[in-house]
């Protein structure tokens, strides 16, 4: 069994709304993602979005990006997910973290000051070039699209 990574440090600044609320933590000892909580109160009508405030801003070092997920309990009892999912936080922002939320169900979805509202994956960002080419290599799939590899 190989040893996990060591964790890095991630600044957090507590914004005046999110004084009191738990900080982003992971709910298991195996868990990927760590579960943030609202800093606002609000009813999320059926076909609705809002940018939910979190009451913190975050400083990620330099490599790594924070990806935001929708919560699969809210996503399966109650149609909330996230529009843009997985969201990335990268690296150079400071402004407060905002959870996009969207009720995908057929009622209005209240959410409280301190709901658990998503999830936090920290992960290491490779960067790239392109470079433009006359031709592509050819593969077994080639230009097949959508739906190409089967059902």
């Amino acid at each position: 069994m190989s040893s996990p990574l060591a964790p890095i440090e991630i600044q957090l600044k507590r914004l005046p709304h999110g004084a009191g609320l738990p900080v982003p933590a992971y709910a298991t000892a195996h868990a990927a993602g760590m579960d943030v909580v609202s800093a606002e109160e609000l009813l999320l009508p059926p076909g609705g979005r809002h940018a939910v405030a979190t009451g913190f801003a975050m400083a990620i070092p330099e490599g790594y990006e924070v990806q935001v997920r929708p919560r699969s309990g809210l996503a399966l009892k109650h149609g909330i997910s996230l529009p843009n999912t997985p969201g990335t936080i990268d690296a150079d922002y400071r402004g407060e973290l905002k959870i996009i939320l969207i009720n995908l169900g057929d009622t209005p979805f209240p959410i409280q000051r301190g709901d658990r509202i998503a999830q936090l994956v920290v992960a290491p960002v490779q960067l790239a070039s392109f470079t433009e080419v006359d031709m592509l290599d050819d593969t077994a799939r080639g230009q097949g699209g959508f739906g190409s590899t089967g059902v």
